[in-house]
């Protein structure tokens, strides 16, 4: 995909942050301790195949650092997703501050070859009071 081609946003290609998790117990590396394990849904509410090609996260830490990440496909597939019908997955995020916000979006192209985009929405990653590391 040519990363300076214009991405519509097609009306029904939306994201959702279904859940946000703090994973306390997760071996973690020294310097990013906090682990959030997150659940997106990806719905193709168009009227054609849309197949993710790639995706960039943000992450603002809580001291305000910006680390942009960016990447091809999602979990290491390129997923085909049909009209009408959605893909799930999770992942996570390993934070050195006990409080970030995250958002993005996912890059792909429509049955057409078209490129589009759906953005990911921001969501907050709080480390809960009492645990340890907050």
């Amino acid at each position: 995909m040519n990363p300076a081609a214009h991405y519509s946003e097609p009306p029904g290609f939306r994201v959702t942050v279904d859940r946000v998790l703090h994973q306390p117990d997760a071996q973690t590396p020294p310097e990013r301790p906090h682990c959030f394990v997150y659940f997106i849904t990806i719905h193709n509410g168009t009227a054609t195949d849309i197949t993710i090609r790639g995706r960039k996260w943000v992450v603002t830490s809580g001291t305000g650092e910006v680390t942009a990440v960016e990447g091809e496909g999602v979990v290491g597939q390129m997923p085909r997703i049909p009209p009408g019908e959605s893909f799930s997955y999770n992942s996570f995020h390993l934070l050195d501050t006990p409080t970030a916000v995250a958002e993005g979006s996912y890059l792909g192209i429509d049955a057409e070859g078209r490129p589009v985009l759906a953005r990911i929405p921001r969501f907050k990653m709080i480390v809960p009071e009492g645990t340890m590391w907050a």
